[in-house]
Order: structure tokens, then C-alpha cells, then sequence
């Protein structure tokens, strides 16, 4: 069977930390941002874990598993 080919959507969106954890960036934070307070922004600039719950197939997408 072959390789299995990486998701390009995913690998521009996700990457992978030394210790194999899925680190994806914020939402909400392209358009809209008026109404938004400078202390939610800024918490936007963050990058977060992605949950367990989507860990299986994101790792799949990225070619991982």
C-alpha cells in the first residue's frame, strides 16, 4: 500500500510540537474586530492545543497515524 499523502489544508493550518502535540491558531480574529475588546484580541494572537476530541482525525489528515 502507499504512503499516505498529507492534507494540505491541514498541514498550512496545524503543525506539530517536539513533544507531538497539535497546535492550531485562534479563530475570530480576521473581520469584525471593532466590537471586539483589545483584551479578547490579543488573546487571539495565541496559538492553543488542539482538544482531544479532534486529535485523532487532524493527526490523521497530517499523515501521523
Amino acid at each position: 500500500m502507499p504512503k499516505m499523502k498529507t492534507h494540505r489544508g491541514s498541514a498550512k493550518r496545524f503543525r506539530v510540537t517536539g513533544t507531538g502535540k497539535i497546535i492550531r491558531s485562534k479563530a475570530y480574529k480576521s473581520h469584525i474586530l471593532e466590537k471586539k475588546s483589545q483584551k479578547r484580541k490579543r488573546n487571539f494572537r495565541h496559538e492553543t492545543e488542539v482538544a482531544k476530541s479532534d486529535y485523532k482525525v487532524i493527526a490523521r489528515s497530517l499523515g501521523l497515524r
